[in-house]
């Protein structure tokens, strides 16, 4: 059994040879690293590079590190994405985020007009992206659909079935997280969507769970796995493959099934 961990911060992860056999000994075969901001583009690059046959970079600029960017970073932020992205897999972890810690910081309108720029980026050298969007479903939808990306995943997504069946209309992915074990908008979005539209993750180092909380790391993707397998009713074997390809395919990795 393959599997594919689309979306890990693998860059906030210690011990990182050990944790990553760990993810091999479960059947982890590959990562999407994806970064956040100029500095940790730069650390997830290097780590595609140091574990090459299973790491894959993908450059972001989340909305969550707008606040300590002004005009100029962001510029500097976005040229970097440009000069590297022959090797990236991905833009990623870009997007928008309305909560009110968030937007007390950083308005709307300039998380959308940063939003903006970098999926024309995507779509200008055929990228997919993968889009944070809490409490803000339809506005990155609408963003994304009006730039004209063609590929792209909803990561971790807990919107409204409204949203799901647009963004799934538009061809594009939600991925499920170990709080599919527990968090019942997410199982709802992940029982919604098609096989075929589903990818795994852990966002990795998140902690997750109701009472017994845990910090992820990349082997985790198990618990995506098997809770995904609890509410769609497909075996995990058939699970992990479908997800695996569906990976292969978006990411347009260089992995054979």
């Amino acid at each position: 059994m393959k599997l594919i961990d689309t979306h890990c911060h693998l860059d906030e992860i210690e011990n990182l040879d050990s944790v990553l056999e760990e993810a091999r000994e479960v059947g982890v075969t590959g990562i999407i690293a994806v970064g956040i901001n100029y500095a940790t583009n730069l650390k997830v690059l290097e780590l595609a590079e140091k574990y090459n046959d299973s790491v894959y970079p993908a450059l972001g600029l989340h909305p969550q590190e707008l606040p300590e960017m002004d005009d100029t970073e962001v510029d500097r932020t976005l040229s970097q994405i440009e000069e590297h992205i022959s090797r990236a897999v991905a833009i990623g972890e870009i997007g928008l985020d309305y909560h009110k810690r968030v937007r007390a910081l950083a308005s709307k309108e300039r998380q959308q007009a940063v939003l903006r720029d970098v999926i024309l980026l995507a779509k200008k050298y055929e990228k997919p992206v993968s889009i944070h969007s809490r409490y803000a479903w339809r506005d990155a939808l609408t963003i994304a659909t009006k730039v004209g990306i063609k590929d792209a995943v909803f990561h971790w997504y807990t919107g409204p079935s409204s949203v799901l069946r647009d963004l799934l209309s538009q061809g594009y992915y939600i991925s499920a997280t170990p709080a599919t074990e527990y968090h019942s908008e997410h199982r709802r979005a992940v029982r919604e969507a098609p096989l075929d539209r589903l990818l795994l993750e852990t966002d990795s180092p998140v902690s997750y769970g109701r009472e017994d909380r845990y910090t992820a790391v990349p082997k985790d993707v198990l618990r995506s796995l098997n809770a995904t397998s609890e509410i769609t009713g497909v075996d995990n074997g058939s699970l992990a493959e479908q997800t695996t390809q569906n990976a292969i395919r978006f990411f347009r990795l260089p992995v054979t099934m």
